[in-house]
């Protein structure tokens, strides 16, 4: 076992965890945070995407025992005192999701976008969102819903 200390959320935690563990695995079954998803395990789809130090990461490819010390937000650590984040309201008032599993990945994708760029072109957003999988809205809506986000963020 290897001892591993991070802030998820904004809240300092300690656990014990096997030197294998996949960050997205001590997210959902450690941290029982499942907002964070289990897609492709490959790195491909994104749905697990969480951000690391402000950075969007794919959480099924890097270790637990990486981020010690780190800041790990989830999609449950967007909202702040039971008010949904601008990009969660984005997505739900311009229909960006669908079945919502690539959603939670999306919208962290798209939070470390706007950290860097307040007003981001659609090509821009677009290639920002090119490692996360839609299977279901086309991304129009998507886009749209990062579009409004920024405006509202500004």
């Amino acid at each position: 076992m290897a001892r591993v200390t991070l802030t998820v959320n904004g809240a300092k935690r300690t656990d014990d965890v096997a030197p294998r563990l996949l960050l997205v695995q001590y997210l959902r079954e450690v941290a029982e945070l499942t907002g964070t998803h289990v897609g492709c395990e490959t790195s491909v789809c994104g749905a697990c995407t969480v951000l690391v130090n402000g950075r969007a990461v794919k959480s099924c490819t890097q270790l637990a025992v990486q981020c010690d010390g780190a800041s790990v937000t989830t999609i449950e650590g967007l909202a702040t005192d039971g008010k949904l984040h601008p990009l969660q309201e984005a997505f739900w008032a311009e229909h960006g999701l669908q079945c919502g599993f690539c959603t939670p990945g999306m919208i962290l994708s798209a939070h470390a976008l706007l950290e860097q760029d307040k007003d981001p072109s659609e090509a821009t957003i677009r290639h920002a969102l090119g490692g996360n999988l839609c299977r279901c809205t086309g991304y129009h809506n998507i886009v749209r819903s990062v579009q409004s986000a920024a405006r509202a963020m500004r």
